[in-house]
């Protein structure tokens, strides 16, 4: 038995398909995976990411520790409620994890801090965490007593206003990729982030509130979907899944996370930095690219990718699009790639284009040909 999150009995009940998530007991589906899919494009729908791991750090040096340990620079976070995207990278360049840093408040004798990390990697997180801090005067908190919902689509964030009325226009004038602490709500936080490509909110709140939270929702007419819409919802936004598009022998450059690495000021010595530079000057670094399969078959991960007269590649994550109708995948390349390539299915050489992603923003075909 996995760990499970404070909603695990409202997934049964909801008839939810249960597996095996990063240690955790996880819906995958509750029925159809497409149907929960084509909602969140066209309506709404909620996710159970309560298995993420929530870290508050704060201190007096946390904005110096998090500056070192981070290849992004959370002094690019210019209010109270800005987040961003960043890789935490081992001294080689590899990616320990992903994770989105939310600034909370800073001052000059104290500044707080909360990560949101990977279920899947949180105790060797939670491990370098507390190895790296050792010079820094700071305090770090795995908030064990909170849980998450991430409400997604068209209709979120109308859905989710009409239960917290009093922090309606707040809500509705947050900047994508900030957050605030909801005013009648002790405990309570909502961001306007997501995993989907669709506008949307997550919520971190007490564990004893979510299951009434998770209730009002489905009397509200929004309906749970599982693992696996999240899966084909983010690929189609061409967002990294930790341990299939990068993991510690990956870096940021080579994952397509390159926008993520805060390159100044030059005096900014984070961790990686040095093999990051190497990297980056080298220029022989394979490509991350997208790939269009509208012939039948359905790409997925590890399947080789070969580009004539150039070399061989792999597919990091692969699936059929519903949104789209045939299938999609991200994959690291020879850096000569041109507009076409080919996949190894079973031994066949199926065609591919070669895209830059995302494939899918709010419903709609986004990349070129």
């Amino acid at each position: 038995m996995g760990h499970r999150t404070p909603l695990y009995e409202q997934h049964l009940e909801a008839g939810a398909r249960m597996v095996d998530f990063g240690g955790w007991d996880m819906p995958i589906n509750y029925g159809s995976q497409i149907a929960e899919h084509n909602l969140v494009r066209t309506a709404c729908g909620m996710f159970d990411v309560s298995h993420m791991t929530v870290v508050d750090v704060a201190g007096k040096d946390a904005r110096a520790f998090l500056r070192r340990l981070l290849a992004n620079d959370v002094d690019r976070l210019g209010f109270d409620g800005k987040a961003l995207y960043s890789a935490m990278c081992n001294a080689d360049g590899g990616v320990i994890d992903d994770l989105i840093a939310y600034r909370v408040s800073v001052a000059a004798d104290h500044q707080a801090y909360r990560l949101v990390v990977n279920c899947g990697t949180r105790e060797k997180d939670l491990a370098w965490l507390a190895a790296q801090c050792a010079p820094y005067a700071v305090d770090i908190r795995e908030r064990a007593d909170l849980a998450m919902v991430a409400v997604q689509g068209p209709q979120a964030i109308d859905k989710v206003c009409a239960l917290l009325p009093q922090a309606a226009a707040q809500i509705r004038a947050l900047e994508y990729f900030s957050g605030m602490d909801v005013p009648d709500r002790a405990g309570w936080y909502v961001a306007r982030t997501g995993y989907t490509g669709e506008d949307g909110v997550e919520m971190i709140l007490p564990n004893d509130a979510v299951v009434d939270f998770w209730k009002a929702l489905l009397a509200a007419g929004v309906a749970p979907a599982g693992l696996g819409a999240r899966d084909t919802l983010r690929l189609e936004a061409g967002m990294n899944l930790y341990g299939n598009d990068m993991d510690e022998s990956v870096s940021p450059l080579a994952a397509g996370m390159g926008w993520t690495i805060a390159w100044e000021p030059k005096d900014r010595d984070f961790i990686g930095r040095a093999a990051l530079e190497a990297q980056r000057a080298a220029g022989n670094l394979p490509k991350f690219f997208g790939l269009v399969l509208t012939d039948k078959g359905v790409l997925r991960g590890h399947q080789k990718v070969i580009v004539d007269g150039v070399g061989e590649g792999e597919i990091t994550s692969g699936t059929f699009s519903p949104t789209l109708g045939y299938s999609i995948a991200l994959a690291r390349v020879p850096a000569g790639t041109g507009a076409t390539a080919k996949v190894d299915m079973r031994g066949k050489l199926v065609d591919v284009k070669v895209v830059k992603p995302p494939f899918v923003r709010h419903g709609k075909q986004v990349y070129k040909v």
